[in-house]
């Protein structure tokens, strides 16, 4: 379970995209925050009134130790994913990153990604890239004193939102991070389990991306392994597991981690033909689990950490 590196991973160049830049991408519309329901002394959820969605959608806060003190500083911000059939309360419920966070001086922003956790602009439907990537940012740092030094990690369909929005959108992240994450659309098998996830919230699995055949262009563009130039300059952490092959018998999260094994493989590959450094993880067993992207999280930090200019 070593990890390794097929490079130096070193801060891009450029940290982030201007906001004038996503506003001629995305819109010009702005979000609005409707309320904000404090949980805890760090911890709120904010309601985002957002026109890439049609609606109001929730993101959770974790705000620095040191924010109602220090009322002239800004900060960094880390953006945290959710996975498929869960929601923006994931990563409190599962990990410590409250806690983790305690003492560190950066904002910690987990935005809704529908019920599938995939992150991109639907045929036809919510734009959750635009949210993600201008909406939020905007809010957090028009009232939260936010920062343009942000990092991304995500697990699963998250993690493929981590890659995709960094791909797609190089620059705007200072490190992004994948644990267990769909990293090749395209590739064998993967088309069916990402109609399947669709499927699951009774939801056309046409309304994604159309047919990855008839339309293979919309695929292509959204898939980060077809855009793993982008990622050239920001530090990557891949990680994933072999599932079923080595693993202990609890079928159902290994089988899913096994379909995904390939498929990173085939992403971290192309970033290696690229010459594009990326430090991976690739783990015998596992599942696609919190079990193990907790610990995965943890192995990322350092790399996140020199990304968002954070002590390690």
């Amino acid at each position: 379970m070593d990890r390794t590196s097929t490079g130096v991973s070193r801060r891009a160049v450029t940290k982030a995209g201007t906001a004038v830049g996503l506003t001629a991408l995305f819109g010009t519309r702005a979000a609005t925050a409707r309320a904000a329901t404090r949980l805890s002394a760090r911890t709120l959820d904010v309601s985002v009134s957002s026109p890439a969605l049609g609606r109001s959608a929730p993101v959770r806060l974790i705000l620095p130790t040191s924010f109602g003190t220090q009322p002239g500083r800004t900060y960094p911000v880390l953006y945290l994913l959710h996975g498929a059939h869960d929601d923006y309360t994931s990563w409190t419920r599962e990990t410590d990153i409250e806690a983790f966070t305690e003492g560190r001086d950066l904002i910690v922003a987990m935005p809704d990604a529908g019920p599938t956790g995939i992150p991109t602009a639907w045929r036809g439907g919510p734009n959750y890239e635009a949210f993600q990537l201008t909406e939020v940012p905007a809010l957090l740092a028009r009232q939260y004193r936010a920062s343009n030094v942000r990092a991304v990690a995500g697990v699963s369909t998250g993690g493929y939102g981590a890659m995709s929005h960094a791909a797609r959108h190089p620059g705007m992240f200072a490190a992004a991070a994948s644990y267990s994450g769909i990293l090749d659309t395209m590739a064998p098998g993967v088309p069916p389990l990402v109609d399947a996830i669709v499927a699951r919230e009774n939801l056309a699995p046409g309304s994604l991306w159309g047919n990855p055949f008839l339309n293979a262009l919309t695929w292509r563009d959204f898939n980060p392994r077809s855009r793993a130039e982008g990622l050239r300059g920001t530090p990557l952490y891949v990680s994933s597991g072999s599932g079923v092959v080595g693993g202990t018998g609890d079928w159902l999260p290994e089988a899913l981690e096994s379909a995904l094994w390939l498929s990173a493989h085939a992403f971290t590959d192309t970033l290696a033909l690229l010459r594009v450094p990326v430090t991976t993880h690739y783990y015998t067993g596992g599942g696609h689990s919190w079990a193990y992207w907790k610990g995965e999280f943890s192995a990322s930090w350092q790399l996140i950490a020199r990304g968002l200019g954070l002590p390690e």
